[in-house]
Formats: C-alpha cells, sequence, structure tokens
C-alpha cells in the first residue's frame, strides 16, 4: 500500500457510505408491484462488520433511502443512514454527530452527486466504475466496482493500516 494511503487510513473511526453505485452495483430492480429491490455483497457486510469490531464505525449517507436499504444496514449492523441532499451538508451534520474530525472520516462514493461529500472527508474514495470525474479526485480508487466487493476492500485497507488485519 502506498503510504500516504497508510497515513490516511490510519485516522479513520467512521466510514461514510454511499448507498446505489457502492452497496449495491447501480441498478435498480422495479417488481410488478412497483416494488424496488436491491442485491447487496455479503462480502461488503464482513467487511462493515469486522471494522465494527476493531472500533470503526459506519454509516450510509444516500441521497434517498429504501426498505431494502434500511433492512440490509440492520443486516450489517451499520449505526444509522442518513438521506438528503447536498450531501457535503448532511456530512457536516454526520462529523458533529460522531464527534470525529475531518481526517477521521473516510468516504467512499460513485457519481457526480458525492464529489464536494468527498471532498470534505480525510480520505476520499472512489469505486473502481465510478464516473470520471470522482476518481480523479479520489485518494484511492478501488480495485473492486460498486456492489461486487469494494466496500470489504475499503474495510480491509483500513483494518491493514491500523494493523487491525489479523488474519
Amino acid at each position: 500500500m502506498r503510504e500516504d494511503i497508510v497515513h490516511k487510513a490510519k485516522k479513520i473511526k467512521l466510514l461514510v457510505l454511499d448507498s446505489d453505485g457502492v452497496l449495491t452495483e447501480g441498478s435498480i430492480i422495479y417488481d410488478s408491484k412497483g416494488r424496488d429491490l436491491r442485491v447487496f455483497n455479503v462480502k461488503d457486510g464482513l467487511g462493515v462488520f469486522l471494522l465494527s469490531q476493531k472500533g470503526v464505525d459506519t454509516v450510509v449517507l444516500t441521497a434517498r433511502g429504501t426498505k431494502a436499504l434500511n433492512r440490509r444496514i440492520k443486516d450489517m449492523r451499520i449505526k444509522e443512514v442518513f438521506s438528503g441532499t447536498p450531501k457535503e451538508d448532511v456530512l457536516d451534520k454526520i462529523i458533529d454527530k460522531y464527534k470525529v474530525s475531518k481526517d477521521e472520516v473516510c468516504f467512499l462514493g460513485d457519481d457526480l452527486i458525492d464529489i464536494k461529500a468527498s471532498e470534505k472527508a480525510g480520505f476520499s474514495i472512489a469505486v473502481s466504475d465510478a464516473c470520471r470525474e470522482l476518481k480523479e479526485k479520489a485518494d484511492l480508487v478501488t480495485e473492486h466496482k460498486g456492489g461486487k466487493g469494494a466496500v470489504r476492500e475499503v474495510a480491509e485497507i483500513i483494518m491493514k493500516a491500523k494493523g487491525a488485519w489479523d488474519w
């Protein structure tokens, strides 16, 4: 791992995740009753769980929540879901609520709506299939795509940097 990435990752106390395109691959399926469905990656869930065991909290910051997301976050033991835009304003509230500094926050996003929020985080990461504009501004771009293990990859990076990856 690059030294600058290790330096940033060591400080992280709060991981902030976008939902669609990060926890999911970005597709929305509508069933015949108009309900929307999402597919989540089990490895991402374990990554978040392992982070929580090492003292790093995770929250979700999404433009709009869904019942499927609420169910998944409960299963993953994610602290909270925050919904709203502009995301950078909501991120300010999250930072205040969790009493962390900007340098202690890692933000993982995928699209244009995430750029300003990612600029407020001490460690900004874009999933590999994120929009070009976000990838250009991010400190790191994951090898995995959104919904395909990117969250797990970030969890491992943080734990390894902290010397907490004991497998």
